[in-house]
């Protein structure tokens, strides 16, 4: 059944592939932003200029759209705001959370929604449970939380940093950073793989009121996943291996994305989502995940290479101390 779709966002690193997903699967689709991103939209998307929260946004309610998607809200006045404009005037909002919310570390190697969310770690985690409680605690609006865990499109998987910067010195045969001894099991999803279920999710009675995350069943070592990134760039990952607790000395603003997320193992059971949204396969092979996001990194670097910085100096003098002690 076609639905009037708002994706609030709509342009983003995942939320591009569920606008495209949405339209071929035969929805109305309309997109509110800023209008700043590059790139034509779908063939049949309507686009509305405007800024979240802005002056005008309270009028998007007035279109009753069935479904409404917010890909950028991050904190719970934002949140609140929403709950505001669109309670008793669309069908469904669906809230786009994160699988960082999770317990760290986790009592269950393997994640299901029943995890509790507990991240002391990370303020964006932390954000976004709050934008999740409020949603919990609201009786006017029937919504859905999806947690996305680590979705790739554009953007190539490292574990801090900038990954740009990381690729370019693994092309200058420069030693890149893992934390800890590189084994950790990390699930990786191509957003063209999240968009399948997340849009299967529309207008579904049993999504109403729940929990969903989307990701890969399969999870690959970080070694993997940094071996896998220099091969497809045609040199040889030069891995150093730093302890966790080493790293956010060096850096504190590190405790988040380390402590608070990628230094745990993430595996996840996805049969809830596919019990509503339907059964749904995702790319296996690194060499499969990372091809679309190895192709803008070589786009980016042939436009704009970054050059030696500070970021630079920290790595090399985190390298060279752990180096010396053989």
């Amino acid at each position: 059944m076609a639905m009037s779709v708002l994706f609030i966002g709509g342009t983003g690193q995942i939320s591009y592939p569920c606008v495209e997903r949405a339209v071929a699967a035969g929805h109305e689709v309309s997109v509110y932003n800023r209008g700043k991103r590059g790139g034509a939209l779908p063939a049949g998307v309507t686009s509305i200029i405007g800024e979240l929260g802005g002056p005008d946004y309270a009028e998007l309610a007035k279109a009753r759209y069935d479904v409404v998607c917010q890909f950028i809200a991050f904190t719970p006045d934002q949140v609140a705001r929403d709950i505001e404009v669109f309670s008793g005037h669309c069908g469904q909002y669906v809230f786009i959370s994160s699988a960082s919310v999770y317990e760290k570390p986790a009592r269950h190697y393997v994640i299901t929604e029943q995890t509790p969310a507990i991240n002391p770690y990370w303020p964006y985690s932390q954000a976004k449970i709050a934008c999740e409680d409020l949603l919990k605690g609201t009786q006017e609006l029937d919504w859905t939380i999806v947690r996305p865990s680590h979705t790739v499109r554009t953007g190539l998987p490292i574990m801090m940093g900038d990954a740009d910067i990381m690729a370019r010195r693994m092309l200058d045969g420069e030693p890149t950073i893992v934390a800890g001894d590189g084994h950790t099991p990390w699930t990786l999803t191509r957003s063209v793989d999240f968009a399948v279920p997340f849009v299967g999710l529309f207008g579904k009675p049993a999504a109403l009121n729940e929990i969903f995350h989307i990701t890969n069943d399969r999870a690959h070592i970080w070694d993997d996943i940094q071996k896998a990134i220099g091969r497809l760039l045609g040199v040889e990952a030069r891995i150093v291996h730093v302890p966790t607790d080493t790293l956010i000395r060096y850096n504190p603003d590190w405790v988040g994305p380390l402590v608070g997320d990628k230094a745990w193992t993430a595996i996840f059971d996805n049969s809830k989502v596919k019990s509503v949204a339907g059964d749904f396969s995702c790319a296996q092979s690194l060499d499969e995940i990372l091809a679309e996001p190895i192709m803008h990194l070589k786009q980016r670097l042939a436009a704009n290479r970054p050059p030696k910085g500070e970021f630079d100096a920290l790595v090399d003098r985190i390298c060279q101390a752990q180096l010396a002690l053989g």
